[in-house]
């Protein structure tokens, strides 16, 4: 399998090769020449197999046999997923896909923790700095699925007093080889350093560099598994129904990983993208004009992002399935709208979301009152993380998982720069070059 510049078509690598380099000449992201098609068979197969079983075969078909075999494969599945996933019944048809049962408490450990586990086996002497952004739990999935790791240097960048502490305190107090900066700004403005850092020549000559963010193709790929898994659970007499996910949305990493899936064949009926008031693509789908505005802080903070950078994979799916792009629906969700669907979801229902699944399923409701559909919308944080919040709303006390109390009363490591690139740029040669 190899893997193609969108920005650049002539440029393609290998998936060690891609994951190493992160992003290609112009910016560009990596995405597959050709997606695996699988037959009606092939899937029924899959989904009765284990969750790791069931990505070991899956990610292989994206793979190089002479680059990594099946179980050395295996092997380094299992290191990574070594959580559980849930597809939670709430009603006939309607279920959470719960993706926060890892060790950072987010959906991000699956891509991450696979991303580290690959990147540690390639990687044999290169000195590895990774340059990641986060808006809220990218960084902890990062940080602790790289911790301690030997060659790779971890540098999280994450905006200023726009995260909730709980978040900031999992990847702010490790040390070791993760560094992490608050940068004065919001978290485009940590992407667009990030950009320029990977732009700067000087930089490229001077460091390896690397990214975990979602345009790592490697995070991607590990994004697919959960899906099948996700339809592997869901109830058999409700597969004959129209299957409707709906993806808490901000990098759009996630969304693109389950139009992958559908693209190789899962019967995935159709997705609904949710967004919180960082509506540049409800408006853009609406409209039909890209104008990014003003990153807003929201409740769901981890989706605060105004261009997204996995739209371009996404623009490339539908085009190489020649589907309308008008169709893929999405919406925007207020503050307000989330605050009171999680006061009326308990109140029915007795289940506590957070805000990012709150949003989501704000997004899904029309679709659980049509009778021939089966509704999916993905939980991707413990509600543990919005602790103080839900209790404000709710009041109910959620008890801490112990990987929050255990770093909660932990030193903040982080340092502070300004939203400028000539600051980070004398910060990595300090650090960094020897």
């Amino acid at each position: 399998m190899k893997f193609y510049n969108i920005n650049y078509s002539e440029e393609k690598k290998n998936f060690s090769q891609a994951l190493k380099k992160g992003l290609g000449q112009k910016q560009g992201l990596f995405f597959p020449i050709n997606i695996p098609k699988l037959n009606n068979k092939t899937i029924k197969n899959i989904l009765k197999l284990n969750f790791v079983d069931k990505s070991n075969y899956i990610i292989s078909l994206f793979l190089n046999k002479k680059e990594i075999l099946l179980d050395e494969l295996k092997i380094q599945i299992t290191k990574a997923f070594n959580f559980p996933i849930l597809l939670n019944l709430i009603d006939k048809n309607l279920a959470c896909l719960e993706l926060f049962h890892g060790p950072t408490l987010a959906f991000k450990d699956f891509g991450v923790r696979f991303m580290a586990q690959m990147l540690n086996f390639f990687n044999k002497k290169k000195k590895i700095v990774i340059l990641t952004a986060t808006s809220g739990d990218t960084g902890a999935a990062v940080a602790h699925a790289f911790y301690k790791m030997k060659n790779i240097e971890v540098i999280i960048l994450y905006p200023y007093k726009k995260i909730s502490i709980l978040q900031e305190k999992l990847f702010c107090t490790l040390g070791k080889n993760i560094k992490t900066i608050a940068i004065t700004g919001n978290f485009d403005d940590c992407q667009k350093l990030i950009k320029q850092v990977f732009n700067d020549k000087e930089l490229k000559k001077l460091l390896y560099l690397n990214s975990a963010n979602s345009i790592n193709i490697s995070r991607l790929i590990a994004q697919i598994c959960y899906y099948f898994e996700a339809f592997s659970q869901i109830p058999l007499n409700q597969r004959k129904n129209k299957i409707v996910f709906s993806v808490p949305s901000g990098n759009f990493g996630n969304l693109t990983a389950g139009l992958i899936a559908k693209t190789m064949g899962l019967p995935i009926h159709k997705f609904i993208a949710a967004t919180n008031i960082n509506d540049t693509i409800p408006r853009f789908l609406k409209k039909g004009n890209w104008n990014p505005k003003k990153t807003i802080p929201t409740l769901s903070n981890a989706m605060d992002v105004s261009i997204p950078n996995n739209w371009p994979r996404i623009i490339e799916i539908f085009k190489k399935n020649n589907w309308n792009l008008k169709k893929l629906e999405s919406y925007s969700i207020t503050d307000k709208q989330t605050t009171n669907t999680i006061i009326n979801f308990y109140n029915k229902y007795k289940y506590i979301l957070e805000p990012h699944s709150a949003v989501s399923f704000c997004a899904l409701k029309k679709q659980i009152l049509k009778r021939d559909t089966f509704n999916v919308f993905l939980g991707t944080a413990h509600p543990a993380k919005f602790q103080n919040y839900i209790y404000n709303t709710l009041h109910k006390k959620i008890l801490l998982p112990n990987i929050l109390t255990n770093c909660i009363e932990k030193k903040n490591l982080s340092y502070k720069l300004s939203n400028n690139f000539s600051y980070l740029k004398k910060f990595l040669i300090h650090n960094y070059v020897i």
